[in-house]
Protein backbone atom coordinates (compact mmCIF):
# COMPACT_ATOMS: atom_id res chain seq x y z
CA UNK A 1 0.00 0.00 0.00
CA UNK A 2 1.42 3.36 -1.03
CA UNK A 3 0.35 6.39 0.98
CA UNK A 4 0.90 10.12 0.79
CA UNK A 5 2.54 11.70 3.80
CA UNK A 6 0.97 14.77 5.46
CA UNK A 7 2.96 17.01 3.06
CA UNK A 8 1.34 15.23 0.11
CA UNK A 9 4.52 13.45 -1.04
CA UNK A 10 4.08 10.09 -2.73
CA UNK A 11 6.46 7.11 -2.85
CA UNK A 12 8.28 6.69 -6.17
CA UNK A 13 8.65 3.04 -7.10
CA UNK A 14 10.55 1.63 -10.07
CA UNK A 15 8.27 -0.51 -12.24
CA UNK A 16 10.59 -3.52 -11.86
CA UNK A 17 10.18 -3.57 -8.07
CA UNK A 18 7.92 -6.07 -6.34
CA UNK A 19 6.00 -4.78 -3.35
CA UNK A 20 3.79 -7.09 -1.33
CA UNK A 21 0.24 -5.85 -1.04
CA UNK A 22 0.75 -6.19 2.73
CA UNK A 23 3.65 -3.74 2.87
CA UNK A 24 3.10 -0.07 3.76
CA UNK A 25 5.17 2.68 2.15
CA UNK A 26 4.49 6.28 3.14
CA UNK A 27 5.71 9.58 1.77
CA UNK A 28 9.05 10.68 0.36
CA UNK A 29 10.37 7.21 -0.47
CA UNK A 30 12.29 6.23 -3.59
CA UNK A 31 12.58 2.53 -4.47
CA UNK A 32 15.07 1.43 -7.14
CA UNK A 33 15.12 -1.30 -9.77
CA UNK A 34 14.53 -4.97 -8.93
CA UNK A 35 13.78 -4.36 -5.27
CA UNK A 36 11.59 -6.79 -3.35
CA UNK A 37 9.57 -5.58 -0.38
CA UNK A 38 8.05 -8.45 1.58
CA UNK A 39 4.81 -8.64 3.59
CA UNK A 40 4.41 -6.40 6.63
CA UNK A 41 7.43 -4.22 5.83
CA UNK A 42 6.81 -0.61 6.84
CA UNK A 43 8.76 2.19 5.18
CA UNK A 44 7.86 5.65 6.49
CA UNK A 45 9.11 9.04 5.38
CA UNK A 46 6.20 10.90 6.91
CA UNK A 47 7.89 13.36 9.26
CA UNK A 48 8.58 16.83 7.77
CA UNK A 49 11.73 16.89 5.64
CA UNK A 50 12.38 13.15 5.92
CA UNK A 51 13.24 10.89 3.01
CA UNK A 52 14.17 7.27 2.33
CA UNK A 53 16.09 6.01 -0.71
CA UNK A 54 16.41 2.27 -1.39
CA UNK A 55 18.95 1.33 -4.06
CA UNK A 56 18.62 -1.24 -6.83
CA UNK A 57 18.62 -4.98 -6.15
CA UNK A 58 17.75 -4.65 -2.46
CA UNK A 59 15.50 -6.92 -0.49
CA UNK A 60 13.45 -5.60 2.38
CA UNK A 61 12.18 -8.70 4.14
CA UNK A 62 9.13 -9.44 6.29
CA UNK A 63 8.41 -7.10 9.21
CA UNK A 64 11.30 -4.72 8.48
CA UNK A 65 10.76 -1.15 9.69
CA UNK A 66 12.52 1.77 8.00
CA UNK A 67 11.73 5.21 9.38
CA UNK A 68 13.36 8.62 8.99
CA UNK A 69 13.17 11.27 11.69
CA UNK A 70 12.19 14.82 10.83
CA UNK A 71 14.76 16.36 8.51
CA UNK A 72 16.74 13.12 8.14
CA UNK A 73 17.49 10.64 5.38
CA UNK A 74 17.78 6.87 5.31
CA UNK A 75 19.89 5.67 2.39
CA UNK A 76 20.12 1.95 1.63
CA UNK A 77 22.77 1.11 -0.99
CA UNK A 78 22.47 -1.30 -3.91
CA UNK A 79 22.20 -5.07 -3.41
CA UNK A 80 21.68 -4.78 0.33
CA UNK A 81 19.53 -7.13 2.40
CA UNK A 82 17.48 -5.92 5.34
CA UNK A 83 16.40 -9.22 6.86
CA UNK A 84 13.36 -10.23 8.85
CA UNK A 85 12.29 -7.88 11.59
CA UNK A 86 15.23 -5.49 11.55
CA UNK A 87 14.79 -1.78 12.23
CA UNK A 88 16.68 0.91 10.35
CA UNK A 89 16.02 4.36 11.76
CA UNK A 90 17.28 7.60 10.28
CA UNK A 91 19.39 9.37 10.05
CA UNK A 92 21.18 6.35 8.64
CA UNK A 93 23.25 5.26 5.65
CA UNK A 94 23.81 1.60 4.80
CA UNK A 95 26.29 0.91 2.01
CA UNK A 96 26.18 -1.37 -1.01
CA UNK A 97 26.28 -5.18 -0.66
CA UNK A 98 25.44 -5.23 3.05
CA UNK A 99 23.42 -7.69 5.12
CA UNK A 100 21.53 -6.56 8.21
CA UNK A 101 20.49 -9.60 10.28
CA UNK A 102 17.22 -10.69 11.86
CA UNK A 103 15.96 -8.35 14.55
CA UNK A 104 18.95 -6.01 14.40
CA UNK A 105 18.54 -2.29 15.11
CA UNK A 106 20.54 0.36 13.26
CA UNK A 107 20.05 3.98 14.38
CA UNK A 108 21.95 7.15 13.53
CA UNK A 109 24.76 5.19 11.85
CA UNK A 110 26.80 4.88 8.72
CA UNK A 111 27.40 1.26 7.74
CA UNK A 112 30.13 0.91 5.10
CA UNK A 113 30.04 -1.17 1.92
CA UNK A 114 30.17 -4.96 2.18
CA UNK A 115 29.36 -5.14 5.91
CA UNK A 116 27.54 -8.02 7.55
CA UNK A 117 25.56 -7.24 10.67
CA UNK A 118 24.52 -10.55 12.13
CA UNK A 119 21.29 -11.24 14.02
CA UNK A 120 19.96 -9.25 17.00
CA UNK A 121 22.78 -6.67 16.91
CA UNK A 122 22.38 -3.06 18.03
CA UNK A 123 24.24 -0.26 16.24
CA UNK A 124 23.82 3.32 17.46
CA UNK A 125 25.67 6.58 16.79
CA UNK A 126 28.67 5.00 15.01
CA UNK A 127 30.34 4.60 11.63
CA UNK A 128 31.11 1.00 10.67
CA UNK A 129 34.07 0.85 8.24
CA UNK A 130 33.75 -1.05 4.93
CA UNK A 131 33.76 -4.87 4.96
CA UNK A 132 33.37 -5.36 8.72
CA UNK A 133 31.32 -7.90 10.68
CA UNK A 134 29.10 -7.16 13.64
CA UNK A 135 28.55 -10.45 15.49
CA UNK A 136 25.23 -11.84 16.73
CA UNK A 137 23.81 -9.87 19.64
CA UNK A 138 26.66 -7.37 19.70
CA UNK A 139 26.10 -3.81 20.89
CA UNK A 140 28.15 -1.26 18.97
CA UNK A 141 27.50 2.21 20.37
CA UNK A 142 31.05 3.55 20.71
CA UNK A 143 33.26 4.43 17.77
CA UNK A 144 36.25 2.69 19.34
CA UNK A 145 34.29 -0.60 19.29
CA UNK A 146 33.25 -0.02 15.66
CA UNK A 147 36.84 0.63 14.61
CA UNK A 148 38.00 -2.70 16.09
CA UNK A 149 35.42 -4.93 14.37
CA UNK A 150 36.70 -7.97 12.49
CA UNK A 151 36.86 -8.03 8.70
CA UNK A 152 33.98 -9.85 7.06
CA UNK A 153 34.86 -13.45 6.13
CA UNK A 154 34.47 -14.97 2.68
CA UNK A 155 31.75 -17.28 4.05
CA UNK A 156 29.69 -14.32 5.27
CA UNK A 157 30.22 -12.38 2.04
CA UNK A 158 29.13 -15.44 0.05
CA UNK A 159 26.06 -15.81 2.30
CA UNK A 160 25.08 -12.15 1.79
CA UNK A 161 25.53 -12.51 -1.99
CA UNK A 162 23.31 -15.64 -2.03
CA UNK A 163 20.56 -13.81 -0.12
CA UNK A 164 20.58 -11.01 -2.70
CA UNK A 165 20.59 -13.50 -5.60
CA UNK A 166 17.64 -15.48 -4.26
CA UNK A 167 15.65 -12.32 -3.62
CA UNK A 168 16.42 -10.95 -7.09
CA UNK A 169 15.10 -14.21 -8.51
CA UNK A 170 11.98 -13.85 -6.34
CA UNK A 171 11.44 -10.24 -7.41
CA UNK A 172 11.47 -11.38 -11.04
CA UNK A 173 9.18 -14.36 -10.31
CA UNK A 174 6.40 -12.62 -8.41
CA UNK A 175 3.69 -11.09 -10.52
CA UNK A 176 3.96 -7.33 -10.58
CA UNK A 177 1.00 -5.72 -8.91
CA UNK A 178 -0.41 -2.32 -9.60
CA UNK A 179 0.80 -0.14 -6.77
CA UNK A 180 -2.30 1.14 -5.02
CA UNK A 181 -2.30 4.71 -3.84
CA UNK A 182 -4.44 5.34 -0.80
CA UNK A 183 -5.33 8.98 -0.43
CA UNK A 184 -4.28 10.41 2.88
CA UNK A 185 -7.03 12.50 4.40
CA UNK A 186 -4.63 14.43 6.66
CA UNK A 187 -4.44 18.14 5.85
Amino acid sequence: MLLKNPAGELPRVNKSAYISEYAVIIGNVEIGENVIIAPNATIRADEPGSRIIIGSGCNIQDNVVIHALQGSTVLVGNKTSLSHGCIVHGPCTIGNNCFIGFGSVVFNCVVGNGCVVQHMALLKDVTIPDRKTVNDGMVVNEQDTADKLDKVTKDLTDFATRVVSVNLMLSESYPKITHKLIKNTAK
